[in-house]
């Protein structure tokens, strides 16, 4: 028998715990026996000494062990299951591409992903932007869609890291969120729960990513690889550029739209696709459905080519409740926003650098985003044709169009982006899109 003080007073004290001391206190946070304090009080224990590999492993497993985890083995998938997940970032429409690319190679994909909370946008959030899209079905549609699309993209369940829910929200409040072992923990617990066979993840780095620096984002990634693989599930990451939005686009419907055209091949932004493919790729070699990286991408170039990644967003949509003719009719079911308007650039020059993190917020002010869990979103309105590093732009030419409710909005907007972007006389160098990628 433990106590719960002692395991706090341990960790204090800069000792490690012990697999069995650490599933004793999570399943204290499952049901309540530990209170909000003694959590806040090992959260900051742990934000301050760490925890090493072997207790970040025994965390990220209680905290899978907390609630229900998903088996994919009953259902005799001739494939493997794998998913992705990302720190976050700004026009980053990735899933929404991934998740049909490598099903229509052959992986399934059961992604159950977030809402958008502070300059990051939500998958969940775009999916609902789509009308009769169900992103809470039960167990048993979900089943069904993963076994028969190949990829159902969905919201997190009660059921699933229940303990991570609880812990979160107390770090949220106690200034703990910022520790590698606990966004390590928090990340995999909820990935294992979906029973994945491989995971793929895409830390951000740059003025829009979730870690404060290059260096911090490295630490993140390295201890997801070694924490997922020593939890028993083949993990890799890679490091990518957020220091300018992922698309030229931001906001809900508007970035569904940019996923239709990118699918349909009307329209593929390169960094967008760098991306993608990478990850995508990825998947598919950790997943053993490619030998080589350049095999999977020929697979995944085929996907897209044929239609067959279109095909498999369009029935997967269907499947959920949404609109079967989505991919034909996008106008006839996502909404647009009223007023559209440019933010003109205030000087001629190249786009130097961007606050991404400020365009972000741009769309949370114009409503396309969260400040408080709580707040609810206005799925029409964002940007489109952001400005790339690099470009030559004149002054009074648009360095984005905006998409707003009101006019008083869009003015805001127009100026929280010519704030956020600098223009300089000479053009930058290019950062990398890819910085790294870190396997097992």
């Amino acid at each position: 028998m433990f106590l719960t003080q002692e395991i706090i007073r341990k960790k204090r004290d800069k000792g490690a715990l012990s697999a069995e001391e650490i599933q004793f206190f999570v399943r204290g946070i499952t049901d309540g026996s530990v209170s909000e304090g003694q959590i806040a009080a090992l959260a900051m224990a742990v934000y301050f000494n760490d925890m090493n590999m072997d207790e970040r492993v025994a965390f990220t497993l209680a905290m899978r062990d907390s609630g229900h985890v998903l088996d994919w083995r009953s259902l005799n998938l001739p494939g493997p299951v794998v998913d992705k997940h990302s720190t976050g970032g700004v026009g980053d429409v990735v899933s929404l591409l991934l998740g049909p690319m490598v099903a229509a190679c052959g992986g399934y994909v059961p992604m159950i992903s977030g809402r958008g909370l502070g300059h990051t946008g939500g998958t969940l959030d775009k999916f609902d932007s789509i009308p009769g899209y169900c992103t809470v079905p039960d167990n048993e549609l979900f089943r069904k869609v993963v076994r028969e699309v190949g990829v159902a993209i969905i919201g997190q369940t009660a059921q699933l890291a229940p303990s991570d829910k609880r812990f979160y929200s107390i770090r949220d409040v106690t200034a703990t969120v910022e520790s590698v072992a606990m966004i390590t923990g928090s990340i995999l617990s909820k990935k294992l729960s979906a029973g994945l066979d491989a995971l793929a993840m895409d830390v951000k780095v740059g003025s829009g990513a979730f870690m404060p620096s290059y260096d911090k984002s490295v630490e993140l990634a390295e201890s997801i690889v070694k924490v997922g693989n020593g939890a028993g599930m083949m993990t890799s990451a890679i490091l990518t550029d957020m220091s300018e939005s992922l698309a030229p686009y931001a906001g809900n419907a508007l970035e569904v739209r940019g996923a239709l055209d990118y699918l349909t091949g009307k329209s593929r932004p390169a960094r967008l696709h760098e991306v993608t493919m990478a990850l995508c790729a990825e998947m598919l070699v950790l997943g053993k459905v490619a030998t080589t990286e350049t095999e999977a991408r020929m697979k995944l170039q085929a996907a897209l080519d044929t239609g067959a990644a279109t095909e498999r967003f369009a029935r997967m949509v269907a499947a959920l409740g949404g609109p079967a003719d989505l991919v034909e009719n996008p106008d006839k079911h996502l909404e647009t926003a009223p007023v559209v308007v440019p933010a003109p650039a205030p000087r001629s020059g190249h786009a130097a650098a961007t606050d991404c993190r400020g365009i972000g917020l741009a769309v949370v002010s114009l409503g396309g985003g969260r400040r408080r869990p709580t707040d609810s979103i206005d799925f029409a309105v964002g940007l489109t044709g952001l400005a790339e590093l690099g470009d030559k732009v004149e002054e009074g030419q648009p360095l984005a169009m905006v998409h707003a409710r009101s006019e008083a909005a869009a003015a805001q907007a127009v100026a929280e982006i010519q704030a956020a972007y600098v223009i300089a006389d000479d053009k930058p160098a290019a950062n990398p899109v890819i910085y790294r990628t870190i396997r097992p």
